[in-house]
């Protein structure tokens, strides 16, 4: 994907009145969201593999999309499964893992409970967490999105 087809969903979110638009393309995803200003501006739009194991290919982009200030490689950890999304191992303990904290894969970075049974996530790859998307306590769906990374 580059700078071309970007500015040409940019357009055609314009002339549609679209506020959010994510298209899928090969093995990257790309999701542009319209600032809560309106249509005079776009927030960064957000580029990343297709999935977890794609993010060997993350570290593939071009050198063009590496020097727009404007792209951000991301890399989303989802849920493998339904259950009660936990930070740490008891209501007591530090959170497994905190945004800007550097992991490493084989680490476990939450649980997730399924039918009272305590299940380790662990990462696949190494990078630093920029986004923790769910509270503790929380129900989570399969699939459903837990963390942002930048992988490195």
């Amino acid at each position: 994907m580059n700078i071309k087809e970007i500015k040409e969903m940019i357009n055609l979110m314009n002339e549609n009145g679209l506020a959010e638009l994510e298209v899928e393309k090969d093995d990257m995803r790309i999701r542009l969201k319209k600032t809560a200003s309106g249509a005079q501006g776009f927030e960064s739009p957000l580029v990343y593999p297709a999935g977890v194991a794609a993010a060997a290919g993350a570290k593939a982009q071009s050198a063009q999309e590496i020097e727009d200030k404007n792209v951000i490689k991301t890399v989303e950890i989802k849920s493998p499964m339904v259950g009660t999304f936990y930070r740490g191992p008891n209501p007591e303990a530090p959170s497994y893992v905190e945004i800007g904290q550097v992991i490493e894969p084989g680490q476990v970075i939450c649980i997730i409970e399924a039918m009272k049974l305590m299940n380790e996530i662990k990462s696949e790859i190494k990078g630093k967490i920029l986004e923790i998307l769910v509270d503790n306590a929380e129900p989570v769906e399969f699939g459903q999105s837990l963390f942002l990374i930048d992988p490195l």
